[in-house]
């Protein structure tokens, strides 16, 4: 199992969001600074929550927010925001959300694959909340490799 890229660029630890759709903006501007993918993927992960509903809230206080493989993605690359306040995204089991993982994939080969391969990561039920207390990008990055 391989992630895609984490670079520290793509980590924002404590940011403010009101909403869900101010929670999935972090992730896709963190995505665009560390170059994997165009600003304007935020508003595709945002329609795609809109379309299908909170299926992006995949355990207890954790959002993996993607789009399909598309032109606003430059690179396979991966996001880490934490919030100070979670969010709600609607979703009956696993809201709130302090921990939105933001996922851009260039191919559909790799795509659902790379869905797994992060799911997996998160068996350990103990890596969302370190990861939400997290003080340093240095911790989560650490937090990650560990559960690979």
């Amino acid at each position: 199992m391989t992630l895609p890229p984490l670079p520290e660029s793509a980590i924002v630890l404590r940011g403010e969001a009101a909403t869900w759709r101010d929670a999935v903006r972090l992730a896709g501007a963190a995505l665009a600074t560390s170059g994997a993918a165009r600003p304007g993927y935020s508003d595709e992960m945002i329609r795609m929550i809109d379309e299908h509903g909170p299926y992006v809230v995949i355990a207890p206080g954790l959002a993996l927010a993607h789009a399909r493989p598309g032109p606003d993605v430059l690179t396979d690359g991966l996001a880490v925001v934490t919030l100070r306040e979670p969010v709600s995204f609607g979703h009956p089991h696993n809201d709130p959300v302090s921990v939105v993982l933001g996922l851009a994939i260039s191919s559909r080969e790799r795509h659902l694959e790379s869905i797994a391969d992060l799911a997996n990561v998160f068996n350990d039920q103990a890596a969302i909340p370190a990861i939400a207390a997290a003080e340093d990008a240095a911790t989560v990055i650490a937090i990650l490799k560990r559960n690979q």
